[in-house]
């Protein structure tokens, strides 16, 4: 991976519309719209990825309707009782009709660790990496992406430090987990993540500056 002015979040999926498109918000006076996109994997699995659309490019999508979406990997906070939940969605920059021999599934982002990750084995002592990326966009905005590595990649980022800049490419994927709840009652819910396939440790740009005029 090469890191030349490439935009830090790139997002291409391509599946069946496989829920209801339904109204979202309005947004400086446009309104935006959210459905499901099913993305299948090697495994059969699907992928049930939330996409979120403006109302320019909703006019001809339905549901069951297959499409290939380009965009970014977005968050936000909603509010949820006394706290709040980290919502991620694709936001969907470009819609078109599916193409052939494509990966249906990829990704690539340029962000900062913005907590310590965490790392842990599995009972079948498979190494796993939990990492939160904190990925800046236009306007002074930033999206916070929970990542997920796996083997060499789990072992290169478990001490990676808060700051470190990394560029991972890889898929967006979807998993259900319980959710334990105050009352003592269980609610089945979806969790979004990345899922790193690459990893590669880039230097801040204060450091390249630094480095260069030293160089000088």
């Amino acid at each position: 991976m090469k890191n030349n002015d490439k935009a830090t979040n790139t997002v291409f999926l391509q599946g069946r519309i496989g829920s209801p498109i339904e109204y979202s918000h309005d947004l400086y006076g446009e309104r935006f719209y959210e459905f499901k996109l099913d993305v299948p994997r090697l495994s059969e699995h699907l992928d049930e990825i939330p996409v979120t659309v403006s109302e320019s490019l909703v006019q001809e999508l339905a549901e069951n309707m297959q499409v290939a979406v380009v965009g970014q990997f977005r968050s936000f906070n909603r509010p949820d009782g006394e706290r709040s939940r980290l919502i991620l969605s694709v936001f969907a920059r470009e819609i078109t009709p599916p193409q052939n021999d494509v990966n249906p599934n990829s990704a690539e982002l340029i962000g900062y660790i913005c907590k310590p990750p965490i790392y842990r084995t599995t009972p079948f002592n498979r190494e796993i990496c939990d990492v939160l990326l904190a990925v800046n966009r236009a306007y002074s905005k930033s999206d916070y992406i929970p990542c997920i590595a796996w083997g060499k990649n789990a072992r290169l980022i478990k001490n990676a430090p808060v700051g470190q800049k990394l560029e991972v490419s890889g898929r967006i994927q979807s998993r259900q987990y319980t959710k334990r709840m105050d009352d003592g009652s269980a609610e089945i819910r979806t969790a979004y993540e990345f899922s790193i396939g690459a990893v590669e440790f880039l230097r801040k740009e204060s450091e390249v500056a630094s480095t260069s005029d030293e160089e000088g």
